[in-house]
Formats: structure tokens, sequence, C-alpha cells
């Protein structure tokens, strides 16, 4: 039997019976007209030599329903990648038939705009994907053109265009009136896979109300099947409101921004896919500053200061009591997995798995250490809002800037008349 089972605080939109994908995309198509969307994409250029990203490209060919397609590009600063980049997304075009539009992150134009925004005391973050989405966020509201927006990842290795389909139904559809919709999935191959939602996430926020009681924060993220999920869906009002984190922490912090901004019943979770596989991220056990335990600091602290701001005072004695909880939760965690393998026959390391749960204790009680020496911590990426109140022009200098990056000389080719398309 499919499951359709509510749970938390937020509605759940399963994948029940057999997928009807163009079902889906002429609902899209027709949907649009009254709600466009835009699709960001986050994008490394070393992301263009992964078959994922290849992969996905040939999925967004043959999507039609799009108002825009706004592709983030960071990890360069050289102009031959970034015209790379665009060569690589010829042929993903928007439903009025218009190429895809590159943000180049790293270029100079764009980094001058962020000495504009350091200049008025307002702090653009650090190159990453935070950063990323910030900026393609701001240029779709530069353009308005569009009244929601997607988002994922574009290092998934099993893409289909019917994820895409399933995250912006909720949202384009006025008739449902979600603000947010945060995607879910199984991440299962011939072994589990999620070991930061599974092993620390999750144990984490039943830690935290066993000590503390019920708490609505935890309450609300804990509703969520996969909170550290890429794939989301807002209204362009929401993108224009919320901060976002330049770490690890990027879908915590949104989440946290999301309860913060919206009524619960305007929230949704939706099924995207059956199986969900992307890039595999080392443990490293023994360094703080790499793979799942920086990330899982950066996710730590992150919990940490959002419940701070709601009044959860974090002292030493809390700290130790906190991470004796979290423990023993991750370590029941284990066990239950371990069961749920073994009946399914997949393969599972339980020595694995304890150390995991030894590097994240440590990375948490590092992030609540963090927390004591430091409060307020590194400031999030300003809203749009604060943004367009101090630089009243930004947005139309942004727009101005992505336009003249696509017409700069040493590009492949021509520009589109739209501004800021490759």
């Amino acid at each position: 039997m499919a499951d359709f089972h509510q749970t938390g605080v937020i509605s759940t939109l399963h994948r029940l019976g057999r997928p009807d994908l163009q079902r889906l995309e002429r609902d899209l198509h027709q949907l649009g007209r009254v709600r466009p969307m835009a699709l960001v994409l986050p994008c490394l250029h070393s992301e263009l030599r992964d078959v994922a990203l290849k992969g996905i490209i040939d999925q967004l060919r043959r999507v039609d329903y799009l108002e825009q397609v706004i592709v983030s590009v960071g990890g360069t600063d050289r102009r031959e990648d970034f015209d790379e980049m665009c060569d690589a997304f010829d042929g993903v075009h928007t439903r009025s038939g218009e190429p895809a539009t590159l943000l180049w992150n790293g270029g100079p134009r764009i980094q001058e705009l962020y000495q504009v925004l350091k200049q008025e005391g307002l702090d653009p973050g650090g190159p990453g994907k935070g950063q990323g989405v910030w900026l393609a966020f701001g240029y779709v509201l530069a353009t308005g053109r569009s009244r929601a927006i997607a988002l994922h990842d574009c290092d998934i290795r099993d893409y289909d265009r019917e994820l895409l389909a399933r995250l912006c139904f909720p949202i384009a559809n006025s008739n449902m009136n979600y603000e947010f919709v945060k995607g879910y999935y199984a991440r299962v191959a011939d072994r589990l896979y999620g070991r930061v939602t599974r092993l620390f996430m999750t144990p984490f926020l039943r830690a935290m109300k066993s000590v503390l009681g019920p708490n609505p924060l935890l309450e609300f993220l804990d509703s969520f099947r996969f909170p550290l999920a890429g794939e989301c869906a807002m209204t362009t009002e929401l993108a224009r409101s919320i901060r976002i984190p330049s770490d690890w922490g990027l879908e915590v912090g949104v989440l946290a921004e999301v309860y913060r901004n919206c009524s619960l019943k305007r929230i949704c979770q939706v099924e995207l896919t059956e199986n969900y596989e992307h890039k595999h991220r080392g443990l490293s056990a023994s360094e703080e500053d790499a793979g799942l335990h920086r990330m899982v600091g950066d996710i730590g602290s992150s919990l940490i200061r959002n419940l701070a701001s709601y009044g959860v005072e974090f002292d030493a004695g809390f700290l130790n009591t906190l991470s004796a909880a979290y423990v023993r939760m991750a370590q029941d965690a284990v066990a239950r997995y371990s069961d749920d393998a073994a009946l399914n026959g997949l393969a599972f390391d339980r020595h694995e798995e304890e150390v995991a749960v030894e590097a994240f204790s440590g990375a948490l009680r590092g992030a609540g250490l963090g927390f004591v020496r430091d409060p307020l911590g590194a400031p999030q990426i300003p809203n749009w809002n604060r943004v367009t109140s101090a630089v009243p022009d930004f947005l139309d200098q942004l727009r101005e800037a992505a336009e003249a990056d696509i017409r700069a000389p040493g590009s492949l080719r021509e520009p589109d008349s739209r501004a800021g398309d490759c």
C-alpha cells in the first residue's frame, strides 16, 4: 500500500500510484500563465565534468513550462570557464523559447556589486551555494517576470524531469495556496545513505525535544522527512523576505526563516522521486574543516543559533546534557537502521555508523562551544528587502552586470535580446 500518512505540523504530498509526467507538465504549462515559474540552479564550474550535470541539462532541454532558467555559476573567475558553462547549457530554453540565463558569480562586475554592499555595511557572504542562490533570487526579482522560484542542486546523478515537475506543481498551483515547498525522497542504493539526516539532524532534534520538552520550532523542523534536501520552491515574495546562510547551514537556516515568515498552513513537503542519488561526501572524522564533519558543524551552529533566538539558553551544563541525549538518540537510530538494512538485504557497517555518530557528537559540541564564545556568529546574507532599502537601484545594477557579462568580448555566442541570457 502506498504511504499517504500525514505527520507533523505541515502538509505532506505523497507520490501515489503510477507517475503521469505528461499530465503534470501539461498542467504546469497552463498554471504558468497565472503564476510564472523560475528555476534556479546553483552550479560550480567543476560540476561540468560530472556526468550528473550533463544528465540534468539533457532533461531540462525537454522542459517547456518555465518562465526563466537561472544558472548561478560559481567556483571560477576565469572568463573562458564561464563561456564554457554558457555553451554547456545551450538548448535549455524557457516556455517562450528564450535561452537559460547564466550569472557569473566570480566575475569582476558581480564582485564590484558585492563591494558596494560591503560599503553599506552589508555582508554578501563568501563564495558558495548560499551566495549563489541569493544572487539568483536577486536576479529573478530584478526581472520581475516570475512569481515563484524552484531550486535544486546540480549533482543529482539519477535526475529525471519528473522531480522538477513535482517540486513546481504545489507552488505553481495557486489554488493550493502554498508559499513554500520542500522536497523529500529516499536515499538508498546497496546501503542506506543520508547519514547527516539519519545520524545527526533527526537525533539532534529529538534529543532537544527530550531535554527541552515541546518546542514549536523543533516540532516544525522534525515534521520534514528530509530537512536537509536541497530541493525547495517558494513564492518570490518569500524569496525577497528571507535571509540566506552562506555555509552548510543553508537548508536549516532557510527552514528557520520560512518558519518565521509563513503560516504553517502555507508550507508543505512533497515526495519528488522514488529514490535519489547524488555525489557522496566523505566523513573526514579527524578533520573538522572537511567533509561531513564540517557540514555537521555548520548545521549544528545554525540550529543552535536559531533555537537561541527563541529563548533557548545554551551554557556548558546544557551542552553536556544535550550531547549525552544526542549520543543516546543517535545510537538508538543506528540500531533501528541496522535492523531495517538486515530485513531488506542491504549492506550495513555498524562500526562505520558508530564512528560517524562519534564524529558528529564532536562537531555538535564544537558548534555549541562556538556559540558560547560568539553568540551571533557569522552574519547571514541580508534579505533583498534590506538590500534594496540600503541601495535602491541595486537590482537594476545586478541586471545590468549580468547583461554586460554576457556581452563582454570573448563570449562564445552573441547574446539574445533579453538581458543576461546565454
